[in-house]
């Protein structure tokens, strides 16, 4: 447990190479607060996820600008119809001239469900090392609950995701892949999560074959008072403002699930799903960071795989905040690529 009086800098737990490639961009202290909260106007909240969009991406292309390029990868990109008469983009990498099949990922972006894009230069960056390693990586570009590829609400992202792994997982042979795992970090884990218990209700769980879920934001109490959220999962109020806060992630739950009509949806926020939902689904891995605030109910998520019967690993990123392993590349390399290797381990280790 740590203090939640320090932040990023002041606490002892903290990665010393993390604070330094913080500071570079003023975010080793507190982030500040939100200047709206999620009953601002839907017009308001939408300006706020834009901009928040904007800086993240600023931010992501300035992480991976100097990394050296990956080679021996071929891409493409296959463009599907949607469910709402939408186009999806997926974007396939994968190594060059393999001799047999590979294990698949089908790969969620995270931002919270409501902003970024899959081709974004983090995410691109993060497919292309999986593929490295010898999987192949089908990246989704879903409708967003706001930025770029939005205004959609839930259930918009998830109806993308159900129709990109039924896409994939039809097209197996003809993309060389073996398993299939459904994977994603904060709100690409969150849809990772879900799109699994949708398979299962829909009769379709044969299309997974694991799924790898990282940071998952999956409570939407983040705009709770600190009482309940402690109480709920006490990382809420232990790391609040390490990198992510509860305030920003208010306004973006309520971008996605407007009025919180779906609170207690499992499809919408999976740590509502009941033992009968989770039980029969195919192996899990659950992957946190120790100073993020979403640490808690990842956690609280694979205990409730472990006592449904849910075969379900679980790791501990130390030193880190949220997503912390995935943004800092250059900055921590063994902790990226310990996390790159948990995850082809996963894959790796599935039989279909």
């Amino acid at each position: 447990m740590g203090d939640d009086a320090l932040n990023l800098r002041t606490d002892p737990r903290t990665d010393p190479r993390v604070v330094e490639a913080l500071a570079r961009f003023g975010l080793d202290h507190d982030t500040v607060p939100a200047p709206l909260g999620p009953d601002a106007s839907r017009e308001q909240l939408l300006e706020f996820v834009t901009a928040a969009e904007a800086g993240s991406e600023r931010l992501f292309a300035t992480l991976v600008a100097d990394l050296d390029p990956i080679v021996g990868l071929d891409h493409h990109t296959e463009t599907i119809p949607g469910p709402a008469g939408n186009d999806i983009q997926l974007y396939v990498s994968r190594p060059a001239a393999p001799s047999a099949p590979l294990p698949g990922i089908v790969y969620l972006h995270g931002g919270g469900m409501v902003m970024l894009q899959g081709s974004g230069p983090i995410y691109a960056r993060f497919h292309d090392e999986l593929a490295a390693g010898g999987l192949v990586v089908v990246g989704v570009e879903f409708r967003n609950g706001g930025g770029r590829l939005g205004p959609h609400p839930f259930p918009a992202g998830l109806d993308d995701c159900a129709t990109a792994l039924d896409w994939v997982h039809k097209h197996r042979e003809e993309l060389g892949i073996s398993t299939l795992t459904v994977a994603g970090e904060s709100g690409g884990g969150n849809l990772a999560l879900a799109t699994a218990i949708r398979a299962k209700r829909e009769g379709r769980l044969a299309a997974v074959d694991g799924v790898y879920s990282l940071v998952p934001c999956i409570s939407g109490l983040y705009g709770r008072s600190a009482e309940e959220r402690e109480a709920a999962f006490p990382s809420l109020v232990e790391n609040d403002g390490y990198l992510m806060a509860c305030d920003a992630a208010a306004i973006f739950a309520e971008v996605y699930d407007p009025g919180a009509e779906h609170a207690t949806d499992p499809l919408c926020w999976p740590i509502h799903a009941t033992a009968q939902d989770l039980a029969g689904l195919p192996p899990h891995a659950i992957s946190v960071n120790e100073l993020d605030p979403l640490r808690d109910e990842g956690l609280a998520y694979h205990r409730a795989l472990v006592e449904a019967g849910v075969e379900s690993t679980f790791r501990t990123v130390a030193g880190t905040g949220h997503a912390g392993d995935l943004m800092f590349r250059a900055a921590v390399p063994e902790m990226y690529e310990a996390t790159v290797q948990s995850v082809h381990s996963f894959a790796a280790g599935l039989s279909s």
